[in-house]
């Protein structure tokens, strides 16, 4: 898989998100903004992700998936703070 398919998938499966992917081979990194996080626990949040991009952990195509998730405030307050 490509950074740029898993950042499709990431779209399409979030509100008015802005999704940043970066890795190769089947190891990523991405960072979801989304409202659709609004009021979930951090896990409640990876969960989410997960089920996006499940199919493609399962076939293997994703080995490993480092993940930041943020409401459009929280990621707001976090890149003031340069987190992420």
């Amino acid at each position: 898989m490509s950074p740029e398919e898993i950042q499709s998938l990431l779209k399409q499966s979030f509100t008015d998100a802005e999704v940043a992917c970066d890795g190769d081979g089947s190891h990523f990194s991405v960072r979801v903004v989304s409202d659709d996080f609004e009021g979930l626990s951090a896990v409640k949040k990876q969960q989410r992700v997960y089920q996006a991009v499940n199919e493609h952990i399962q076939s293997g195509a994703i080995h490993a998936l480092t993940m930041q998730t943020f409401t459009h405030e929280e990621w707001k307050k976090a890149s003031k703070l340069q987190i992420g």
